[in-house]
């Protein structure tokens, strides 16, 4: 309407369609045709020119008349009487009418579309009646999606009769699915699963088991820093599954975590360590690791915010866990490396140490630098190997 105020004071047919587009875009004219709640017949006003316009802009104003003669296609046109008493009365539109809502979606041309969508949500109903709430709550998604949606049914149809199926995902035999499909579209599966299944909880990050799909285990890489206790001669860098490494059973007394492949390749040697290996907030599989209470733990990170996240959550189930060069020192000394925090973590931590707060804040408050960051993997090696234990 912007646009209008500054080419034109009146309102065009150009502007009823952006009004008539709003409630097509929001899904109302589509549930209005399925479901009408009595919206129609709706008038839309119309803004014309006033008798003192006509008077001092009447060529103007039967340039903008012109532009509704005829009536746009799918609505009707009331008309007021206007400067009777001055000009001379001249007939004006006043408001556009539209008798149904497919009147109103004629008159945006999307005939075709709203046909296309009636079709879908009578197969979806078909399907199972419990979607048709679905289809018309989400009628724009439903008409996006095409036939994926009717396949997306299917699945979200399966999950609400097995919702502890026991099996991979990959083992699904449904029509058109496969894994990829319910990757891709897993958000219109939810949202289908919840019209079906109202009183269903979905925890957890991994879309298989919080739909009670087997799932990949977690994975735990390891180095033995000392070669003797290698479980076979030679084979120091091994990958377990995290159930596997809950029960090892090995004579260390030290364990170096950190989340940089490098770092963990380069570690040196040392008698009775062993390195762990997690990217990110990847370190899930070292909390049921029973034994690791009993064994010193070094946490190595990034010096920024999200680093010392990864440490609380750490040390939230082993609370002995030390952190190591993730100090003021280390960061003040690789000035010429540090870089950029893009999406820093704003919260509370509550299993630091006051030193590793104090560090923690002034990232967040920007003291050094704004969005500072320090990738372990920039360290010089002699810093590193000088502050090893």
């Amino acid at each position: 309407m912007a646009a209008r105020t500054l080419l034109s004071p009146w309102t065009s047919p150009a502007d009823v369609r952006a009004a008539s587009l709003r409630s097509w875009n929001s899904g109302e004219l589509l549930r209005e045709v399925s479901a009408p709640s009595g919206l129609h017949p709706r008038r839309r006003a119309i803004k014309h020119p006033s008798a003192t316009q006509l008077r001092t802009d009447y060529a103007r104003a039967t340039s903008w008349a012109a532009l509704w003669d005829p009536a746009p296609r799918g609505c009707s046109l009331e008309h007021a009487s206007v400067g009777a008493n001055t000009i001379g009365a001249n007939t004006l539109p006043s408001a556009a009418v539209f008798a149904s809502a497919a009147d109103e979606i004629a008159f945006l041309g999307l005939g075709r579309e709203a046909a296309s969508f009636a079709e879908l949500a009578r197969r979806v109903a078909t399907l199972d009646a419990g979607l048709e709430a679905w289809a018309l709550r989400r009628p724009l998604e439903l008409l996006r999606h095409g036939g994926d949606a009717l396949t997306a049914a299917r699945v979200a149809i399966w999950l609400a009769a097995n919702p502890a199926p026991g099996i991979y995902l990959r083992q699904l035999s449904l029509p058109g699915v496969h894994t990829k499909f319910v990757e891709t579209h897993r958000r219109l599966i939810d949202e289908m699963l919840a019209a079906l299944a109202p009183e269903r909880l979905f925890a957890g990050k991994n879309y298989a088991r919080r739909h009670g799909f087997l799932a990949a285990p977690e994975r735990v890489r390891l180095r033995f820093l000392d070669p003797s206790q290698a479980p076979v001669p030679g084979m120091t860098d091994v990958e377990v599954t995290a159930a596997a490494f809950a029960a090892l059973d090995v004579d260390v007394e030290r364990i170096i975590t950190t989340e940089d492949l490098v770092n963990f390749l380069a570690l040196p040697n040392a008698p009775r360590t062993l390195a762990v290996f997690g990217g990110g907030y990847g370190f899930e599989g070292l909390r049921e690791a029973a034994w690791l209470r009993t064994t010193e733990v070094l946490y190595w990170g990034d010096i920024d915010t999200h680093g010392f996240h990864i440490l609380d959550q750490l040390r939230a189930h082993h609370p002995h866990v030390r952190s190591i060069l993730m100090d003021e020192e280390t960061l003040l000394a690789h000035r010429d490396f540090w870089g950029r925090e893009d999406t820093p973590s704003r919260a509370a931590l509550s299993h630091l140490t006051a030193a590793e707060a104090a560090v923690y804040a002034e990232l967040q408050a920007g003291t050094h630098q704004p969005l500072l960051r320090l990738e372990q993997e920039l360290l010089r090696w002699d810093h590193v190997l000088a502050r090893l234990p």
